[in-house]
């Protein structure tokens, strides 16, 4: 199901189809070190992780990782969207591209559109982002769509500090 789109990509509800790309993304070097070992190694595993993580979260707060596509062709790019952790008190943006598709745009393009999706559509007050300490990129971009460095935190599942931005809308 289609979310929204931009002027290049669509952003969509992910589906057990897209299962080969989620492993794809999961296991690559910079989703391991910035993000994390989510222990999905198999496409059952991914398929799995997609039904109990985005999907379940979509039906229970109406948003979650969209997966993003390009218009002209549907090749998955990466992943955008929101996420409610337990740990956080606010709603919490994120993104995640492969490698070969950094320094096009896209993630701009994508998390920008999701700001103006969280806060027109959803109605949202307060997002949240967060990144580790030595992610300069996500940092860069965050700033971008216009989130702010506030603090550091250390989520309850996680020994370490994690840079916190936020945007206020009000």
């Amino acid at each position: 199901m289609k979310i929204f789109e931009t002027e290049r990509l669509t952003l969509r509800l992910q589906t057990t189809d897209d299962a080969d790309f989620i492993l794809a993304l999961m296991n690559d070097p910079s989703w391991l070190q910035f993000i994390g070992d989510r222990g999905v190694k198999t496409v059952e595993e991914a398929c799995e992780y997609i039904v109990n993580g985005p999907l379940r979260m979509y039906e229970q707060f109406g948003f979650c990782f969209y997966l993003v596509e390009r218009k002209d062709d549907q090749i998955p790019l990466g992943l955008c969207g929101f996420a409610k952790r337990e740990s956080l008190e606010d709603v919490d943006i994120g993104f995640a591209f492969l490698p070969k598709y950094w320094g096009k745009g896209y993630a701009y393009e994508a998390a920008s559109a999701t700001l103006a999706y969280g806060i027109d559509i959803l109605g949202l007050n307060r997002i949240v982002a967060i990144t580790t300490q030595d992610n300069e990129a996500s940092a860069k971009l965050l700033e971008k769509i216009g989130l702010k460095f506030e603090r550091l935190v250390q989520l309850s599942n996680d020994a370490e500090e994690l840079r916190l931005f936020s945007f206020n809308f009000f």
